[in-house]
């Protein structure tokens, strides 16, 4: 295990060698802002806005995953493109310890962005487990969506392309919030859809378990069979 962690910190570090990738750690710091000076503004200053605060919340939850989101898309890319992922093939790792040392800092880090996220917001009162069970179930994005992403892309070009693709499929979901009641059960189909509607109740004050234990579940799913289709085109 502590080698694991060695090597899950040691990946991290390497995550930034790209220096066009840092930008995108000033995502979390915009988020920030408008949750804490932004829509405290908007609550003030548009009597309009208030009835939509909830679904704007869980809008800037869902981003506050997408900087890893991509940063791992694309490192994992270039390690494809430029072939270094044949050398990892070699070393002495099984598959859920590589992906565990890839993944585990980027993981812990989106989970904490979130947690402070729901801290430092003003408008819910949100209980500190229920917190961390809902940030810890939207982390799981940030593995899904790379090794989504990387086991059917061969290049950091085509990522651009497919990562844009697949941002819309996780909000899509964000459309069954304005669809009448007996139709926004068809957004099911997305893994996404259950977090959100999770997310929502749990900022409403009602109980979330259902929709997140849903979530937790199709994103688990997920993560493992993109785990093996990611090994069959990474390493070879």
């Amino acid at each position: 295990m502590q080698k694991l962690l060695k090597l899950a910190l040691m990946d991290f570090k390497l995550i930034f060698r790209d220096p066009s990738l840092k930008s995108f750690l000033a995502l979390p710091l915009l988020l920030f802002a408008i949750v804490i000076f932004g829509f405290p503004y908007l609550v003030t200053e548009f009597e309009g806005v208030k009835p939509y605060l909830d679904v704007m919340m869980v809008v800037v939850l869902v981003e506050n995953t997408q900087m890893f989101c991509f940063i791992n898309s694309m490192v994992l890319l270039d390690e494809k493109e430029t072939e270094v992922s044949k050398v990892y093939g070699i070393v002495p790792l099984s598959i859920f310890e590589f992906i565990t040392s890839r993944f585990l800092f980027p993981y812990l880090f989106t989970l904490l962005l979130n947690v402070a996220m729901l801290e430092v917001q003003t408008f819910y009162e949100v209980p500190l487990m229920q917190n961390l069970l809902l940030s810890a179930i939207a982390a799981l994005i940030v593995p899904v969506y790379a090794l989504g992403i990387n086991s059917f892309v061969k290049n950091r070009m085509q990522g651009m392309v497919y990562a844009k693709a697949f941002n819309i499929l996780v909000l899509i979901p964000f459309a069954a919030f304005f669809v009448p009641e007996q139709f926004k059960w068809a957004f099911g189909l997305f893994p996404t859809h259950w977090l959100f509607q999770g997310m929502d109740q749990l900022l409403a004050g009602n109980s979330p378990f259902l929709n997140l234990g849903i979530a937790t579940a199709y994103l688990l799913i997920l993560l493992i069979v993109l785990s093996k289709t990611f090994k069959r085109s990474h390493f070879s």
